[in-house]
């Protein structure tokens, strides 16, 4: 769909700019409303973001719709003496599944225009209200979602249509990547996703980076993505780290993570009491690709007893052992675990119930897979901004799921608060 080019506009178009402005909220007020956010029970009922979301996205699809029906975009000079134009909005009561709300119809003057997406004197809209807040959610393409729409509703609804109004979700994204976030979160995750993108005529590899954190309630919460460029290093995660920090993060206790280049330099920069854990599932993994068939098995034997040692002497013991056996074949191997020794045994200072949170980054995986499975189908997205869009929509779904705090946390809670010695965050 071709760009087409606005003009500054007149003092009146100016004017109908401002009220339409005043229908839909700005990325400021989301994000506002999103920092306000106390419990899961925020996102639901006729007030609440799900709600709001769905309004708004009914409102962008007739802004759309009205525009394809005059011939022009909003504020486009060839829709001057066009004969026919846009001549404001009149308030429309619907019932969806979250209760009873309000959405802004708008009109043309010759009165022509009635809205495709909502049939005539139509109140009841649930179905149609979980197929267009979730489906592009789920990693369906524009022509899946115009598909279905004809399918189920018999209504046909064009590409730049559906284009126009999955666009519109931008201002979301933008609001919750710089949503304010709590000022202490005790245990932090760090991973990568691997997404196809499209750049410059050719589909290339590019890693996503997601942080998940906890609160002190126990609640976890995707705090952001950020999408590499190929040259990650200390003063890229110094960029993270910052946007964190300037969103009200002044506390990090514990950061789980993979081996991140230039992670561990960042966070005693910015954060430098934080304690930094690095996964031991991913040195595994990286170890056994030096591993001969052959040796495969017995060296996983006495590499376990280093990670599984009841005691951090024990696991010092126990690498001395598998140094004295291992070491003149692997040396790779051996130099690897050394190396990074006192990240990979952070989680022995710690009591079992949070040595399992800790020594991997399992809890953020888990996350992962779910997009996983909704990204799978994609041969590759057209740009950064597709990819950004189709994480917000899939995280707000996947975290409405996150409604009860992490197990056996007040125990971990009692013995975080006597490690740190501080008390609780809220």
């Amino acid at each position: 769909m071709a760009t087409k080019n606005k003009e500054e506009g007149s003092p009146m178009e100016k004017d109908e700019k401002k009220k339409l402005q005043d229908h839909m909220p700005s990325a400021e007020i989301v994000a506002a409303e999103l920092g306000k956010a106390k419990s899961i029970d925020d996102f639901f009922g006729k007030d609440g973001i799900f709600s709001r979301l769905f309004s708004k996205t009914i409102e962008e699809m007739m802004e759309a719709e009205l525009s394809d029906h005059l011939g022009y975009e909003k504020y486009e000079a060839k829709g001057r003496n066009s004969g026919n134009s846009r001549n404001g909005y009149y308030e429309r009561q619907l019932k969806t599944s979250e209760g009873e709300t309000s959405i802004q119809v708008p009109r043309d003057r010759n009165g022509e225009y009635e809205p495709i997406i909502l049939e005539k004197n139509a109140t009841q809209t649930n179905e149609l209200e979980n197929k267009i807040i979730w489906m592009y959610a789920k990693g369906m393409s524009v022509r899946d979602i115009q598909d279905t729409l004809d399918e189920l509703y018999g209504v046909e609804i064009s590409a730049g249509t559906i284009s126009t109004v999955t666009n519109k979700v931008w201002e979301l994204v933008e609001a919750w990547q710089n949503r304010p976030l709590a000022e202490s979160y005790p245990l932090v995750w760090l991973d990568a996703i691997h997404i196809k993108i499209r750049k410059d005529h050719r589909v290339e590899t590019t890693a996503v980076y997601i942080i998940l954190g906890v609160d002190w309630d126990g609640k976890k919460d995707v705090l952001g993505h950020w999408i590499g460029d190929g040259a990650e290093s200390a003063a890229y995660w110094m960029a993270v780290l910052g946007d964190l920090q300037a969103r009200g993060v002044q506390e990090i206790c514990i950061a789980s993570m993979d081996g991140l280049t230039g992670f561990k330099e960042a966070v005693e920069a910015i954060y430098p009491k934080t304690i930094i854990q690095k996964c031991i599932v991913h040195q595994i993994r990286n170890s056994i690709k030096y591993l001969s068939s052959k040796d495969y098995k017995p060296f996983l034997v006495d590499l376990k007893k280093v990670y599984q040692a009841p005691t951090l002497e024990n696991a010092q013991v126990a690498f001395e052992a598998l140094d004295k056996k291992w070491g003149t074949q692997y040396p790779i191997i051996i130099r690897s675990w050394r190396k990074n020794w006192d990240e990979l045994t952070t989680y022995f200072n710690f009591p079992a119930e949070i040595r399992r949170l800790i020594y991997t980054t399992n809890t953020v995986e888990g996350y992962n897979r779910q997009i996983r499975k909704i990204i799978k189908t994609k041969g590759g997205f057209p740009n950064s901004e597709a990819v950004r869009k189709i994480l917000y929509l899939a995280t707000v779904d996947i975290v409405a799921k996150w409604n009860t705090p992490i197990f056996s946390w007040k125990k971990i809670l009692n013995q975080l608060e006597i490690y740190f010695d501080k008390e609780k965050r809220r």
